[in-house]
């Protein structure tokens, strides 16, 4: 194997790694998001955790965050939970950092 060969597939590990690392803290934020929403709706832990479980499956509906933010506004509302689309953003930014940090400190 030649030495850009090698290269090039170390670059192709590098790029799958850090895809699949990516894809986690995205998985980790939906279900801390969730467990947030979860707290502010006052969910006991078992139906907290399927609602968490519930936000992970919204967030594949489509790329970014918006999909996710779109459902648990909806849920608060219905909830008669008074929190803005804004604070719910803010909080998706927050969850994203402490995924983040929480899956690349494993």
């Amino acid at each position: 194997m030649t030495t850009f060969e090698e290269r090039e597939r170390a670059f192709e590990n590098k790029f799958k790694h850090d895809e699949e690392l990516l894809f986690k803290i995205q998985v980790r934020r939906a279900k801390l998001l969730g467990l947030w929403a979860a707290e502010q709706m006052k969910f006991e832990k078992p139906e907290a955790d399927a609602y968490a479980r519930a936000i992970v499956d919204a967030d594949f509906e489509e790329a970014g965050s918006a999909d996710i933010v779109r459902r648990v506004c909806t849920d608060l509302e219905q909830h008669g939970i008074d929190i803005s689309r804004h604070r719910v953003e803010k909080e998706a930014e927050h969850l994203l950092q402490v995924a983040r940090q929480q899956i690349t400190t494993q």
